[in-house]
């Protein structure tokens, strides 16, 4: 526990800059443009550098922070019920998918996770653009397996990662 702590509370927003930088922002931002021109679906990547203090103080989990963060986002609010959040927290280098209830029984869990994994994996190596642009790829060709069809003018949500 104690670690979690001194992870998140040492964790600055320049390791956000030096690990995302704009050029990366961008080129994740390209992706999920491109990507959602190929379904239906919507995605959103948010990067969050740490817990903040409160959610620390009440021993919120990665996933919990994650669900937060996709209501916040309005990830759910999609015509299709058909939002996947990336969400990533930079201090404890831990990954979530939160998918909305359109992909349920559609896609399992293990398959979100193991996402999650090989993102977490190149983080590990260092390669956090690579590793995201490879997560987003991966979750573009299960929104296009399940939603079809491109999404051209209706892009419901910002493509844009969003850094909390």
């Amino acid at each position: 526990m104690l670690s979690r702590w001194l992870q998140n509370l040492t964790t600055t927003h320049f390791a956000l800059r030096r690990h995302f930088p704009p050029a990366t922002l961008s080129a994740i931002d390209a992706a999920i443009s491109a990507s959602e021109r190929e379904h239906r679906a919507e995605i959103r990547c948010a990067i969050e550098t740490a817990l903040p203090l409160g959610e620390l103080l009440r021993g919120a989990t990665s996933t919990a922070r994650a669900a937060e963060v996709f209501a916040g986002l309005r990830v759910w609010d999609t015509a299709e019920n058909n939002g996947v959040l990336v969400y990533v927290l930079l201090a404890e280098r831990s990954i979530e998918i939160v998918a909305d209830r359109g992909f349920e029984g559609r896609v399992a869990v293990t398959e979100w996770e193991a996402i999650c994994r090989d993102m977490e994996a190149a983080f590990r190596g260092g390669r956090y653009e690579a590793g995201t642009l490879a997560a987003l790829e991966r979750i573009g060709a299960l929104a296009r397996r399940h939603f079809p069809g491109g999404g051209e003018g209706r892009n419901e949500l910002p493509d844009r990662p969003v850094l909390l």
